[in-house]
């Protein structure tokens, strides 16, 4: 059986991941039917790694993750940082007072760089209930005192695509935004994409973005789906992804992954018999 791709790449949040965190033993068979078939699983997530690497390790998955949005490609079997991009601080701090100059006061909160990078969470941020850390800290300007990966942006009155939207046009070309999820929007180095890094791990692995499918939820998915041959969408999925998707399939409660999966398997199935 010759299955139709070398590498299948999952998003986790909203994607392979349920809304209780988990991973479903119909998604986890699906995904290792598609690997005895020859092709690579690679999780591609806005997670850094110190929020990604509890969830690999409970999937055993052993491989390479993409994480930080494509700053971070990082080897889960050998809990290992291979390479990582920083934003710079200087670009962000203008990129921040540019922001709040068109939008008024922004609540913030930043990720630092490495395999132990702290969450900071300045006042006024909103974090979501769950199990992530986060450490809370009073004065704004101690998350500008080490290296960072990204930058999190809130903001008391406008929603995420509005938010999304005036960070957009006020930045320029200093800064790259990308809504990640509910309430996640995102200051990242100018030209990093989910797409940057998958393409770097790819090429670790020998594979092309010819031999890649894709699931994802959001926005920020968007540049993966445009590296990859064929994109799929959750039914969950947020309607600018939707929008460039080749194909929409269930949502992530609904085993979606492996939806598309189990399909693919069959058909190759069909094709090796004859």
């Amino acid at each position: 059986m010759t299955f139709p791709y070398k590498l299948v790449a999952t998003d986790l949040d909203g994607t392979l991941l349920r809304g209780d965190g988990t991973v479903s033993g119909r998604t986890r068979e699906a995904l290792a039917a598609a690997t005895a078939a020859g092709a690579a699983h690679i999780v591609v997530t806005g997670r850094a790694v110190p929020w990604t690497r509890h969830i690999l390790d409970d999937l055993g998955y052993e491989g390479l993750a993409v994480c930080g949005q494509g700053a971070q490609v990082y080897h889960a079997g050998e809990h290992k940082l291979l390479t990582s991009l920083t934003l710079d601080r200087q670009l962000a701090g203008l990129a921040l007072a540019k922001i709040e100059a068109e939008v008024g006061p922004l609540h913030l909160a930043a990720g630092r760089d490495g395999l132990d990078g702290e969450v900071l969470v300045g006042p006024g941020y909103r974090v979501q209930e769950g199990p992530l850390p986060y450490v809370f800290v009073e004065d704004a300007a101690e998350m500008w005192t080490a290296p960072l990966n990204k930058v999190y942006l809130q903001h008391a009155e406008l929603d995420d695509d509005a938010l999304a939207s005036a960070a957009r046009a006020a930045v320029g070309s200093l800064v790259d935004v990308v809504m990640a999820g509910p309430g996640v929007v995102e200051l990242l180095p100018l030209g990093l994409s989910k797409a940057t890094g998958l393409s770097l791990a790819a090429r670790r692995l020998g594979v092309k973005a010819a031999d890649t499918i894709a699931f994802g939820d959001m926005p920020n998915d968007i540049p993966m789906f445009g590296w990859a041959r064929h994109g799929v969408a959750m039914a969950n999925a947020h309607d600018d992804l939707k929008a460039v998707a080749h194909e929409i399939t269930a949502s992530n409660e609904d085993d979606g992954i492996a939806v598309v999966l189990e399909e693919l398997l069959r058909s190759a199935s069909v094709q090796s018999a004859r």
